[in-house]
This record gives structure tokens, C-alpha cells and sequence, in this order.
């Protein structure tokens, strides 16, 4: 079902791996509501990735960037103009994430600290290099919509999830922050979504990962919320209907951080369901 709440919408999806990505699932719904798209990632990402079998599905050009250089975001940008015609983009989707001490299962008290950094300039200081050079050359439509994909763990403890709760957390307040500028100079918005646990690549490369997307699901009066719901709200957030929605940060996460306690975890803890 589509109403083409896009339509005429141009933009640049940051993030697409495969089918399993939060990103590519955003892509093929966007496209589906008649948005036009440039896709990017890094380049070695690309190379070893199906990325190139989403571009050819929703007719997007792929552009390799590694967001942690400016000069590469500002080639991408120069290229989007060429690619559309010298007309401004209207969306962003940010979904770009990645910790080396949980690949190498370096504990929260044992990190390394070249790591540390990296995961932050990548899953977290991107975010604001990516919105500061839009904000420099002027690259966003008027009431254009800028997204960041987060998780709840910037607020809570979650052990295994490690430093990326510190880069979440970095991640809420640059879209808090650059959200007040942006929306005075181009009444642009900026906001971040927490969504509910996903199995992707990087999730799924978490210690326990699928046991407490159990445990989110048990816990949720709506249960996990699917990717193809978030990628619904998410063109939501591009559209026209939430043109004053900015600087927040949106739980799409069917009740979970809203809940205590579920009735379902309780009986799944006395062993009544199996």
C-alpha cells in the first residue's frame, strides 16, 4: 500500500548492506512512496555487499563515502547536485554504525581506546560532519528531514552493547543540537529513532544479541517492532506530515521503553510458556 507521500522527494540513504539493513529496507519503501535516491556507503562496504542489487531494484546510483572525511561528504554532495539536476535533496537517513571492541570482545572496562574513538567518529561524529557540510553548502531543501537510527541503550544499561551506547548517546545530542540551528536557518528537521532490536549484520555481532531481542519482544505490549514499519514511519518523517516533529528522539519500539514489567516475561519467567 502507497500514497506516494514522497513523490518529487530526492535523497541520500546512508548504510545499505543487505536485506537484513535497516537502511536498505528505508530505501525500498522511499522509493515505493515515489522518492528518488542516492545510495552511499564506504566503498569497501559496497565492494563487499549487495548493495549494487538494491540500486538496480529502486533505480539509484551508488556512491562510495567514508563519512568520517569531509572531503568525501562533500564529493558525494557535488555529486547528488549533478545527479539531480542542481536541485536540492529533501532527506537524509543516517544509519551508520560500527564498534571494533565488540568485534574484538574488548569488555566496556577493558576498551581500547584508538577503537573507542573510531567508534565514535564513525557511528556518532559522522552524523554531525554530515550535517555540517549540508549546513555549509546550503545542500537541504527548505523543511527538508534528516534521520539518525539509534537504540535505547543511550539511555539505559545494556552490558553487551558496550561503547555504542556511548556513541548513541552522542549520536541524540548532535540531532538535538544541530537540530535547533537547522531549523532557524532552513526550518530543516533533525531527529533520531530508537527502534526496537534488529538482527543485522551489526546487531547480530553483539554477545546475546538474539536472546534479548526475545527478551524485548516478551517485554513489548506490541511486540518488536518489524523493519518494514519502521521503514514506513521513517518516509513518515520525510514526508510533509511532520513538518514540525525536530529534535527529538521517537521510540519505534511497540512499548518497550515505556514498560516496567509485561504480564508475557512474567508468565515466560514462571515457565508457563514455551
Amino acid at each position: 500500500m502507497t500514497s506516494k507521500i514522497l513523490k518529487g522527494k530526492k535523497g541520500i540513504i546512508f548504510g545499505a548492506l543487505n536485506e537484513q539493513s535497516i537502511a536498505w529496507q528505508v530505501a525500498l519503501k522511499c522509493r515505493q512512496e515515489g522518492a528518488d535516491i542516492v545510495l552511499s556507503n564506504l566503498p569497501i562496504a559496497i565492494r563487499f555487499s549487495d548493495t549494487e542489487k538494491l540500486a538496480a531494484d529502486i533505480q539509484a546510483p551508488v556512491f562510495g563515502a567514508d563519512l568520517t572525511k569531509i572531503e568525501d561528504i562533500e564529493k558525494l554532495y557535488a555529486f547528488c547536485s549533478r545527479h539531480f539536476k542542481k536541485k536540492k535533496i529533501d532527506f537524509i537517513l543516517h544509519s551508520v554504525a560500527n564498534s571494533l571492541n565488540i568485534r574484538k570482545k574488548h569488555p566496556y572496562t577493558e576498551l581500547n581506546y584508538e577503537y573507542y574513538q573510531k567508534t565514535l567518529d564513525v557511528s556518532a561524529v559522522s552524523f554531525h560532519k554530515v550535517l555540517q557540510v549540508a549546513y555549509q553548502k546550503d545542500v537541504l531543501n527548505e523543511w527538508g528531514s534528516v534521520v539518525a537510527m539509534t537504540y535505547i541503550a543511550a539511555q539505559r544499561i545494556f552490558p553487551e552493547y558496550n561503547e555504542m551506547s556511548d556513541a548513541k548517546a552522542l549520536l541524540e545530542a548532535i540531532a538535538r543540537n544541530f537540530g535547533y540551528h537547522y531549523a532557524i536557518r532552513r526550518n530543516v528537521r533533525v531527529n533520531t529513532i530508537s527502534q526496537s532490536p534488529v538482527a543485522t549484520r551489526a546487531g547480530t555481532g553483539i554477545n546475546g544479541f538474539m536472546e534479548f531481542m526475545d527478551y524485548a519482544d516478551h517485554m513489548s505490549p506490541l511486540g518488536n517492532a518489524p523493519v518494514a514499519d519502521l521503514a514506513s514511519f521513517c518516509a513518515m518523517l520525510f514526508s510533509d506530515y511532520t513538518r514540525y516533529i525536530t529534535m527529538q528522539n521517537i521510540f519505534h519500539d511497540g512499548g518497550f521503553s515505556a514498560t516496567g514489567l509485561s504480564e508475557k516475561l512474567i508468565h515466560e519467567m514462571r515457565g508457563e510458556i514455551k
